[in-house]
């Protein structure tokens, strides 16, 4: 990767750029007044409504279809939710690095400010062409073909394809209202999502049938914890728990986000990882354990084993609910990545407009463009499985750049200081590297082909900067 920047390296404007960095105007805590970023008194986006963004992001359909796959290999109750229990603490560990980063740089879209500033722009233009582009569209469009596959069992003889089109379409609308109308939707349909999930819980202990499955450690635990199983098992227990970094997207219209952005991010990952414990010990609770394995749609037999034989319809319609608001969350913080990259680089200038409402309605109908046209094509479960690779590949060096700025910035302003430096850090890189490396032996082609979209960015990147105007962003800016 530094050959390949050095291909894109220092332009003609540097200096340029350097001198109207040092001119920008610092806030009280010392922090860069970023381009784009909303002043702190019109920010719109509470602690509260961003906590909301990430519970959103994190809880779709992973943690209702995952189990089945596990009890396989590793048919013990707390070794199963042991595996969930590290997941969650290796997310924890990429909170407190993105916190930092998050409150030195506040501002929206994620790896792509984040990596501008700690290793190169061409970096950041990597990561946000591959967030920009499909990184965004496919998750969503995966979600509205689950919850049209997951609908149609509650509105029967609708296509769910159907269903899959007019729910991001719906939620598109409401984000193209602006921030505010976003906040309330997004606010009440994750507590929507929440309180269905809790009612599911307190259901499956009440009136479930207790099956014969321990929580509590035995000996036996220590060769399911020790096994291979186990290790792959953390693999996809991390990819149900990606989106803990969905507040960074939206950093710019935060209010206070060098002190809301990490509550953001800790709370709603730290409700995750109850909800999914829980979730799990339910399942394992009501369901005989070789009904689960194999399993693709856990959550409908475990309903079913809770309701009767309504519980498939009634899990349906709490799944269903609850990826709206997943939507929704990925509708509003895909469409920032695309509108922060349109203020930096001229080409791409339109799609940082704003409608009167302050949306950025370029760029959610890029976005919603996109995924309509995976839907159409049925490319999105494709495109997920080689991006992969390229989202773990930013997720991996946004957080070495942390360790990188304290080593060769250290006297660069941090309202928030990673928790447990340099000990967190470390566990999500080796956990990280770990996946990256399952990915490149078990899924080469499709890793090969996340590798060919991300140096497709760096050949982008060098098509604009040649073309850019004084101010493009070619080099990482220093504060001399």
């Amino acid at each position: 990767m530094l050959t390949l920047l050095e291909l894109v390296g220092p332009g003609p404007h540097d200096e340029k750029i350097r001198g109207a960095w040092a001119d920008m105007t610092t806030s009280e805590t010392g922090s860069v007044a970023w381009p784009g970023q909303l002043p702190r008194g019109g920010s719109t986006v509470s602690v509260l409504v961003a906590t909301a963004i990430v519970v959103a992001d994190m809880v779709g359909v992973g943690v209702f279809t995952s189990l089945g796959f596990q009890v396989k290999d590793i048919p013990s109750g707390f070794s199963i939710l042991l595996l969930w229990a590290v997941g969650g603490i290796v997310a924890l560990c990429g909170v407190f690095s993105y916190s930092e980063l998050g409150a030195m740089f506040p501002r929206s879209s994620g790896e792509y400010n984040f990596l501008s500033r700690a290793f190169h722009p061409a970096f950041g233009f990597v990561a946000g062409w591959v967030s920009a582009t499909v990184g965004f569209a496919a998750p969503v469009a995966l979600a509205a073909m689950a919850f049209g596959e997951y609908g149609k069992s509650v509105l029967q003889g609708v296509p769910p394809l159907a269903l899959a089109i007019g729910v991001v379409w719906l939620v598109s609308i409401v984000q193209l209202t602006g921030v505010r109308h976003s906040s309330t939707f997004q606010l009440i349909s994750t507590v929507l999502k929440v309180v269905l999930v809790v009612a599911f819980l307190i259901a499956g202990f009440v009136i479930g049938t207790p099956q014969p499955v321990w929580f509590a450690p035995d000996v036996s635990d220590f060769g399911y914890v020790a096994s291979a199983p186990f290790a792959i098992g953390l693999v996809f227990v991390m990819y149900s728990f990606s989106g803990w970094n969905a507040a960074t997207y939206i950093i710019g219209e935060m209010r206070m986000p060098q002190q809301n952005l990490p509550r953001a991010l800790l709370t709603g990952t730290l409700i995750v990882l109850v909800l999914y414990v829980a979730l799990n010990a339910v399942f394992l609770h009501t369901t005989p354990i070789d009904k689960l394995s194999g399993q693709l749609d856990v959550a409908r037999i475990a309903g079913s084993y809770i309701f009767g034989e309504l519980g498939g319809r009634i899990v349906g319609a709490m799944i269903c609910i609850g990826l709206v608001s997943s939507i929704s969350a990925m509708m509003w913080i895909g469409p920032r990545v695309m509108m922060t990259m349109g203020e930096d680089i001229p080409s791409l200038r339109v799609f940082a407009r704003k409608s009167t409402s302050g949306a950025p309605a370029y760029a959610i109908l890029f976005q919603l463009a996109v995924a309509n046209l995976m839907l159409f094509t049925r490319s999105f479960e494709a495109v997920l499985d080689f991006i992969q690779f390229a989202l773990l590949f930013c997720s991996f060096f946004t957080v070495l750049g942390v360790i990188k700025l304290r080593i060769a910035q250290p006297d660069l302003p941090r309202p928030y200081r990673a928790w447990g430096y340099p000990i967190t850090p470390a566990v999500f890189l080796l956990v990280t590297g770990f996946m990256m490396y399952y990915l490149l032996t078990e899924r080469p082609l499709q890793s090969a082909l996340g590798t060919l979209i991300m140096i497709s960015g760096l050949l982008i990147y060098a098509v604009f900067r040649k073309r850019a105007i004084p101010g493009f962003p070619t080099a990482s800016p220093s504060r001399e």
